[in-house]
């Protein structure tokens, strides 16, 4: 048997990390500005992370969710006093997409309804109903296109206004920041209209923070800088550091009821382990206040080399350690070339979007060390012409 291959690989395997470094099976470093997809949000091998949970490891691992797991408990206590989410409940599961299913089930349960309005760029996901709410047709198969989902344009209130003034909607989901898309923010103004409508017309609102989430924005959750509050909100990247979990934090407004929700493998006690480090690692080290002032740094130094190089770079985006970078004309290559000749990971949107999405351990050290390699690659360009 061999792997499937749906991935687009680089040559590199990485076989050990340290904070913001990564080492390949050639012992080459690597500054990761990437961290695996916005996973690695307390940095690789953070010793409070590994020590808890190898601890846990020694004592259970697993048991079914037939049983009581205290850990539960605590991580639900614990996320919501730190999202500022303490009145709302949290159901756990293994990815994103996972979430978001429960999101949107959630959702049809509470209005009776089915149809659900996403919007142009949208990435929710790769399972049935989550692939559906994703504005990408190449991964959405024949048997995923029967959802009713309708696709908006992002900050057209009038535009979401008609849609569901249809009066058969059961949900919005929203991105807090567009990730997939290119790090595309929600206008304030959109989103407090967006919150009113919703609540006006009855329809569930749901935010997305699976990437956007975990404190990377400077706030917990990006759609915190709107001000509001959403009925339900997913996340799961940087939740676990790595470990495989997801979460839906559900409003006191629906009502659990047996058998409504399930999974094998939710909230296990690794997972749980994983993700109670995780957050004490955020509120010890003041991570989410580090994210905001060193996501400023770092936009600082990215503006300075775009008023320095004209042409190069067209537009700088994001929040936080969220942070969108769009190219210009043949400065598409920076990516490949800050991976394969400076030894950077960094993300990618579309064909001229670099993502950056560091851990939140980054330091202006690292940051100052990016931004060298950065520039140096948009040199190499400009000389070889």
């Amino acid at each position: 048997m061999k792997t499937f291959d749906v991935y687009k690989l680089w040559p590199i395997e990485p076989i050990r990390a340290k904070g913001t470094r990564v080492w390949d099976i050639d012992n080459n470093e690597y500054l990761d500005f990437y961290g695996g997809h916005a996973v690695i949000s307390v940095g690789h091998c953070h010793p409070v992370y590994n020590k808890m949970i190898s601890t846990q490891l020694e004592m259970l691992s697993f048991y079914s969710n037939s049983v009581l797991n205290s850990l539960q408990t605590e991580l639900s206590e614990r996320l919501g006093r730190v999202s500022d989410y303490p009145d709302y409940s949290l159901f756990l599961s293994n990815s994103g997409a996972e979430a978001n299913e429960n999101a949107i089930k959630l959702a049809s349960f509470y209005t009776g309804k089915s149809r659900v309005l996403s919007f142009k760029g949208a990435f929710h996901g790769r399972t049935s109903g989550a692939v559906a709410m994703t504005d990408n047709p190449s991964i959405v198969s024949p048997f995923n296109s029967f959802h009713h989902v309708t696709f908006a344009t992002m900050n057209d209130i009038e535009g979401v206004k008609a849609e569901l003034s249809k009066g058969d909607y059961a949900a919005v989901i929203i991105e807090g920041i567009q990730g997939v898309a290119g790090i595309y923010t929600p206008d304030t103004m959109f989103m407090k209209a967006l919150r009113s409508l919703t609540t006006e017309m009855g329809v569930v609102l749901i935010v997305d923070e699976v990437q956007s989430g975990y404190a990377r924005t400077g706030k917990f959750f990006a759609h915190q800088h709107s001000g509001i509050k959403a009925d339900i909100v997913t996340t799961a990247k940087g939740m676990g550091n790595g470990f495989p979990i997801g979460g839906t934090l559900i409003s006191p407004i629906f009502k659990a009821v047996p058998g409504m929700l399930g999974s094998t493998f939710g909230g296990s006690h690794l997972a749980c382990a994983a993700a109670i480090a995780v957050l004490k690692i955020i509120e010890d080290e003041g991570l989410m206040e580090r994210a905001r002032v060193n996501g400023y740094f770092l936009k600082q130094e990215l503006n300075k080399i775009r008023m320095k190089y004209s042409g190069v770079i067209s537009d700088i985006r994001g929040e936080g350690l969220m942070v969108g970078i769009e190219m210009v004309g043949e400065f598409t290559k920076t990516r490949d070339m800050l991976l394969f000749n400076e030894r950077v990971f960094t993300g990618g949107a579309k064909s001229n979007i670099i993502r950056l999405l560091p851990p939140l351990t980054v330091t202006e050290i690292d940051i100052t060390d990016f931004t060298q390699r950065f520039e140096k690659c948009i040199i190499n360009i400009l000389e070889s012409n």
